[in-house]
């Protein structure tokens, strides 16, 4: 429960934050009857008008419903202290903070009060009236015991925190100072993090690598950091070869290491959902809550939290954080493209992926091989190494015409489209992933490198022996030999069977009608079919735009050629007739030609033999 505390009645409950939950907590906000601390009702009268006297910080403590703190203040002699004439700042354990406490820390102070205990109590208080305007975000304030800082911290969910102790109940006046009740018992910060590293046994193998990297430094100045600190016991869950290879690169040790630590001070308190926050290693890990656990990319890995040193915080996890940029090829396409990680290493390439080559890898999603065989013969050999770059490249420097060699000698074409940036029919699905020292394409397809010209591709699919002879009767062989870049929705021989043989054989007879109807189905530009949107437009050799949409989130193969693509389909593409509309405004009848609509031409491309469907990406 969120218990809303005011100094004045609740006139408008919408005005309270939305959002004031912590980590890991889920709230019920209930408006109780009950007056606020230091306020009365009036017979007669709504709310709780009637202001009651203030009374000093002991009594306070009791009014605020700090109950276990002021029986403590009394049993360490604090009483009369807070009682007296002063200006005190009092951050007041709540009573359920007193009891969430471990019985060996509790046992500690209340076997020693006069010492343990009123030193714990005077850690807690600042000889100073400061309200909740006066803790600024980043501010420290030297405490009552040994002058040790307390420190002050601000989120964007509304919270603040004094030492990542959440402030539930602020503002809460007494005669000689003020009082702000806290979810926690908060101890002194004497060292920095790298001090709590250093004498932690629990995290041998991070003190270790901390030194090893040249991080010690770091973590011994000023700052404020957040650090997932990694156990003994999540070192020991990594595959000894990984780890052995990260701890004697230097590099990539640093990059580990770096993608633990947060720029900024975060208590947990401070996380909401879903948050992104930016690591020293460049990149960012979602942090955010599942229930009552605190989540770091989605997995509840947190074991302890909020462990405060003087220029940060430290939370302990049971699992390592690997960023891409310590990874190998390998352990990038393990990560997230099973099936291609596992056909590269059956096709005897995994040197490749595990080596330090300045490299780019092309690795199909796991739909892309959906009803394919999966059979290492020499074919797909072959194919699986022309899926491999010869330099190390990002996407982000790619451009249309460009031309990358492959392993395999290949030489495969970039094409830039609106909303696709593709290498041949294969297009970039994902953001790439960097690793060590080659980087990684996630595609949506197997790569088809292409075969010979648009000639040559029809000449060697027997689908295709009768549009063949009709492309020679029309004389446009040498057309779709020379160098170019076309589409060409290719009619199959069922396509041209569907007609009636009398208008077959007046087709054929005909070569200058031959020709134009040919001539419609062949776009002036490349298309692959994975850069076709709802309403994608193209101008066809003869007559007005094609018009092409991508139907039920479906895409199609494409038949690639050194000088364009061909996609099978078993229908004959004819212009639409001119349609006559009436133009009221104008009192006139204006004869208005229609483009050429090919969804209907795509649904007979996912129809016919030579296609083959996966999900888009």
């Amino acid at each position: 429960m969120l218990r809303l505390v005011c100094q004045q009645p609740l006139k408008n409950i919408t005005q309270i934050p939305p959002s004031l939950n912590a980590c890991a907590m889920e709230y019920i906000i209930k408006v109780s009857s009950s007056c606020c601390p230091g306020y009365e009702k009036v017979i007669g009268e709504k709310g709780c008008p009637a202001a009651l006297p203030l009374v000093n910080i002991y009594k306070t403590l009791g009014v605020v419903g700090a109950t276990t703190t002021k029986m403590y203040s009394e049993r360490a002699n604090l009483q009369e202290e807070i009682e007296g004439p002063g200006s005190f700042t009092f951050f007041a354990p709540s009573n359920e903070a007193w009891a969430a406490l471990s019985t060996e820390i509790l046992d500690a102070l209340v076997s020693n009060v006069n010492i343990e205990l009123l030193n714990a109590l005077h850690y807690h208080m600042i000889y100073k009236r400061l309200t909740s305007d006066d803790l600024k975000h980043g501010t420290s304030f030297p405490s009552m015991y040994q002058d040790f800082d307390v420190h002050i911290h601000h989120y964007s969910n509304g919270i603040v925190t004094v030492n990542c102790a959440r402030l539930v109940k602020t503002d809460q006046h007494a005669t000689n100072g003020i009082v702000h009740v806290v979810d926690r018992v908060i101890t002194a910060i004497t060292n920095n993090v790298n001090s709590l590293i250093d004498t932690d046994d629990d995290l041998d193998t991070l003190r270790t690598a901390v030194a090893a990297a040249g991080l010690t430094s770091l973590l011994e100045n000023e700052g404020s950091y957040t650090i997932f600190a990694p156990t003994n016991e999540a070192f020991e869950k990594i595959p000894p070869e990984t780890l052995t290879r990260i701890l004697g690169d230097p590099v990539s040790l640093k990059d580990l290491l770096n993608y633990h630590i947060l720029k900024n001070l975060h208590c947990s308190e401070s996380i909401v959902a879903g948050t992104p926050l930016e690591t020293l290693q460049g990149t960012v890990l979602e942090v955010g809550c599942d229930g009552e656990e605190m989540t770091i990319n989605g997995k509840a890995i947190v074991t302890q939290r909020d462990k405060l040193g003087t220029n940060g915080v430290i939370h302990y996890v049971n699992e390592l954080l690997i960023p891409d940029s310590a990874k190998t090829l390998l352990e990038l396409a393990e990560g997230s493209v099973v099936t291609a990680s596992k056909l590269f290493k059956d096709a005897g390439l995994t040197d490749h992926l595990i080596g330090s080559e300045a490299v780019t890898l092309l690795a199909p999603l796991n739909d892309a091989f959906k009803d394919k065989s999966l059979a290492m013969t020499p074919d797909m050999k072959k194919l699986l190494r022309n899926h491999i770059l010869k330099e190390k490249f990002s996407s982000k420097n790619l451009y249309h015409g460009q031309e990358l060699e492959t392993l395999g000698g290949l030489k495969l074409r970039v094409f830039v489209f609106r909303n696709s940036l593709c290498i041949e029919n294969a297009c970039i699905a994902a953001h790439d992933k960097n690793g060590r020292f080659a980087n990684m394409f996630i595609v949506d397809k197997l790569l088809t490198p292409p075969m010979g010209t648009v000639m040559d591709v029809l000449k060697a699919d027997d689908r295709f022996s009768t549009l063949v002879g009709a492309i020679q009767r029309a004389g446009l062989t040498e057309l779709l030999n020379e160098k170019g870049a076309y589409t060409f929705f290719a009619p199959t021989n069922a396509a041209f069977s569907a007609m009636s043989p009398a208008d077959l054989n007046k087709l054929m007879r005909d070569p200058k009608e031959l020709a134009n109807l040919l001539r419609y189905h062949i776009g002036e530009e490349f298309l692959v079919s994975s850069a076709v949107t709802s309403h994608t437009r193209m101008k066809p050799l003869t007559g007005d735009k094609l018009e092409l949409g991508a139907l039920n989130s479906t895409v199609y193969a494409d038949l690639m050629a050194t000088n364009g693509v061909v996609h099978a389909v078993d229908v004959i593409v004819k212009p639409m007739p001119p349609k006559i509309v009436s133009d009221e405004a104008e009192g006139s009848t204006i004869r208005r030609t229609s483009a050429v609509r090919v969804n209907d031409l795509f649904q007979k491309v996912l129809r016919s033999q030579s296609s083959r469907s996966m999900s888009r990406v």
